[in-house]
């Protein structure tokens, strides 16, 4: 009788001692998936913010450096289009010379969503420490986009995490440009321009009401090889019904290479505002 009795305060002693083990487990694992702050600088934070509270002056000093704080995100926000809206680390592995942690990272480039994990591993040797990135994952909105899919991979690959934010900078930049000029113009000229695909789209279509079956397609594509190269390339293709091809088969002919050298000479905007000006002045 006695011995069911040990027997059962036994179980209930190791059922006790696995719930602990789990909770330690769990609370260990929310302490690695802090922000990207050390303990150092939390620690000071915490200790300058008790000190500042203690004086009128002190805390004027902390809105102050708050809204420096402020200033510089929104100045490398402005400068290089980047705006994250959440980051995470943990801990995989530490040792006294090699921290392994696991970050996951999300946010935008101008209008561009992305998502990126990725393993990073420091190693001490003596005075001198590396980093290695490993595992990376990335995940973009305009992935279905051939050069954009086949830069990802490469990047992917490589682990390279400057390539990718040196890019994307430049390439989204010429992806929100062609998404304001090309809203510019459907704004200004409801009548004759249209686009098919949204403004996320790669070309817009030109129309005279007046000249049924007449159409100038604009195409610009961004081109972004695998080494992280952004290249524009624009031009022009149009459609015209054979009576009127017939009539002026020269003058349709010179139409793509006329925009190629204004392109060339004005510049984008320029370019296809002097083209819509032509096509709508045409009976």
């Amino acid at each position: 009788m006695e011995e069911n009795i040990f027997q059962a305060y036994e179980d209930e002693i190791q059922a006790l001692e696995e719930e602990i083990r789990l909770l330690t487990e769990k609370y260990e694992e929310l302490q690695q998936e802090s922000t990207f702050y050390s303990d150092e600088e939390i620690l000071k934070s915490i200790k300058s913010f008790q000190g500042e509270t203690k004086g009128h002056e002190s805390l004027s000093d902390l809105k102050a450096e708050l809204e420096s704080l402020a200033t510089n995100v929104s100045f490398f926000t402005t400068l290089t289009g980047f705006q994250f809206t959440s980051h995470s680390k943990k801990t995989v592995e530490k040792t006294q010379n090699r921290t392994v942690q696991k970050y996951r990272l999300s946010g935008k480039c101008h209008s561009l969503s992305f998502q990126l994990e990725f393993q990073l591993t420091e190693m001490q040797n003596n005075e001198k420490v590396s980093a290695v990135v490993s595992d990376l994952s990335i995940i973009m909105e305009s992935r279905e986009d051939s050069d954009v899919s086949k830069f990802v991979s490469s990047t992917e690959e490589r682990g390279s995490l400057l390539t990718f934010f040196r890019s994307i900078s430049t390439y989204a930049k010429w992806y929100e440009h062609r998404r304001c000029t090309f809203l510019h113009f459907k704004a200004k000229y409801p009548d004759i321009v249209t686009v098919p695909e949204g403004l996320g789209g790669d070309f817009i279509i030109l129309r005279n009401p007046k000249v049924p079956g007449f159409e100038l397609m604009i195409v610009w594509k961004i081109h972004l090889d695998e080494e992280g190269t952004t290249t524009p390339v624009l031009d022009l293709l149009p459609k015209v019904p054979e009576q009127v091809l017939e009539q002026r088969m020269g003058s349709v002919e010179s139409i793509p290479g006329s925009f190629r050298s204004a392109l060339r000479l004005f510049g984008i905007e320029a370019a296809i505002e002097n083209l819509i000006k032509v096509l709508g002045s045409k009976e």
